[in-house]
């Protein structure tokens, strides 16, 4: 078969995939996801770059003559552009140092940019009108692949005085739009794979085997399969070897349904409480109501009559008050989430009742679901 012919034939088996993978990409039924909303592609990620520079041209809202690094620093910097200093003489009120993150994307080649975080590290009180130093950022094997610098953007400021300061949001941290130029690639062959790997976010084995199946069955064949409850391996398929793109966003942008274990979150710090739609009750009664005791401490005056000859005393006084709330006792049986709150309602349990009720019911074993306190 001749080059051309070869490539013809390949055109037209890509083609009919294609087209299979964008219509089972089309919309689905209620509460359908897209795989890539669900999953992620392995090596397909993003890598985190940390460096140590200063930032210059503060308004006096720099690090103090305490911060000991600080001053290292600016001594090594005016050093090595053959400024000799005298470190007892240095003032770093305009200069602050600072930590500089960034998330590499595995995909970026020298010349991408990449938007920058700046931390103060000493006791800096604003890094407002700063501008950041050339630093280098490395990766965790100590190989540096960007550098940044340029003017630092906050998204608040301070302004104190003798007696009084004020400040919105937090003035130490800020960020440089683009401020990275990426100058060492990550080598990874994307294109060069014969197999893709899907991790799932969360490990679920009727999820993962949905995705399974639903790849197979647009890619007419046994293509994929699961290796455990959170990984899905795929074989490329022959007509998509040497060009992956096409293949990924198909797959990306196909549906289904995620499932997952019944789930009742309760947050006691703030009362809040978050039911799946598959939680489920069996036949239980419940009632919830609250004893009020108010112990109330007072003095009374006696004061004796006219011409008596007595003496004016003090006395105690306790008042008690009890109230205890009348609530019924509600017979419930919730088939589905609507009527499990329903019948909470009915009781007129409020956000913060729902936490003993929930635990009550899960120890009674009524509560089919697992009850997780955060």
């Amino acid at each position: 078969m001749s080059p051309s012919l070869r490539s013809l034939t390949a055109r037209l088996l890509v083609v009919p995939l294609l087209a299979a993978l964008w219509l089972l990409a089309l919309p689905g039924g209620a509460g359908a996801v897209r795989i890539k909303d669900i999953a992620s592609f392995g090596g397909v990620r993003d890598n985190q770059l940390v460096g140590y520079g200063l930032v210059v041209g503060l308004g006096g809202t720099g690090d103090k003559k305490d911060s000991t690094f600080t001053m290292s620093s600016m001594v090594n910097l005016l050093e090595r552009m053959g400024v000799a200093v005298d470190q007892a003489k240095l003032k770093p009120k305009n200069v602050a140092a600072v930590m500089v993150t960034t998330r590499m994307p595995i995909s970026a080649k020298p010349g991408t940019r990449l938007d920058v975080t700046v931390s103060s590290m000493g006791d800096a009180t604003s890094l407002q009108g700063g501008v950041l130093l050339i630093t280098p950022l490395k990766g965790v094997d100590g190989k540096v692949y960007s550098l940044a610098q340029g003017p630092l953007a906050l998204g608040g400021f301070s302004v104190e005085g003798q007696a009084a300061r004020a400040q919105k949001n937090v003035t130490t941290v800020g960020t440089i739009p683009g401020g990275a130029i990426v100058e060492r690639g990550i080598p990874f062959q994307f294109n060069s794979q014969d197999t893709l790997t899907l991790h799932m976010s969360s490990a679920d084995f009727s999820t993962t085997m949905q995705v399974v199946e639903r790849l197979n069955r647009v890619m007419g064949g046994s293509y994929a399969k699961a290796q455990d409850a959170s990984t899905v391996a795929l074989d490329v398929p022959p007509a998509y070897r040497g060009n992956l793109v096409p293949l990924m966003a198909s797959i990306e942008n196909i549906e289904v349904t995620p499932d997952g274990p019944a789930k009742v979150v309760v947050d006691e710090k703030t009362g809040t409480v978050v039911l799946g739609r598959d939680v489920r009750i069996s036949r239980v009664a419940v009632a919830h109501g609250s004893l009020q005791v108010t112990v109330q401490e007072g003095m009374d005056v006696s004061q004796p009559g006219p011409f008596s000859q007595g003496q004016t005393v003090a006395t105690p006084r306790t008042d008690i008050n009890v109230r205890e709330e009348n609530r019924r006792l509600m017979l419930m049986e919730g088939a589905t989430l609507q009527e499990l709150v329903d019948g909470l309602n009915a009781i007129g349990a409020t956000p913060r009742d729902l936490v003993s009720i929930l635990r009550a019911m899960k120890t009674a074993g009524a509560l089919h679901a697992d009850l997780e306190v955060i």
